[in-house]
């Protein structure tokens, strides 16, 4: 099978009450959004009930994710919150599902 066409996604999720970021990443966007609300992942997402999609970016590359993943993580929450804003300045759902 060949990797040419296949996507990957950066997500940022967040709880209810916004207090709480959780950054991951997918090749299945829809599925991992699946296995967070059902609480399928023990640890931190799970932990804070960060269900909320509110930031995603894409990537064609899996190494390009994950050194983005890793950029954002190490960031300060001052920047994850001016990255969500640029996008999402109400902090709305993006996932359909």
């Amino acid at each position: 099978m060949s990797t040419a066409n296949k996507l990957y996604y950066v997500y940022m999720l967040t709880n209810h009450t916004h207090r709480v970021l959780y950054i991951g990443v997918t090749n299945n966007l829809e599925r991992r959004l699946y296995e967070h609300r059902q609480g399928l992942t023990p640890g931190f997402a799970s932990k804070y009930r960060c269900h909320k999609l509110v930031w995603l970016e894409e990537s064609s590359s899996i190494e390009d994710a994950i050194r983005r993943e890793k950029q954002l993580k190490a960031g300060s929450r001052q920047r994850k919150n001016a990255l969500v804003d640029s996008l999402n300045p109400g902090w709305k759902e993006l996932a359909p599902y």
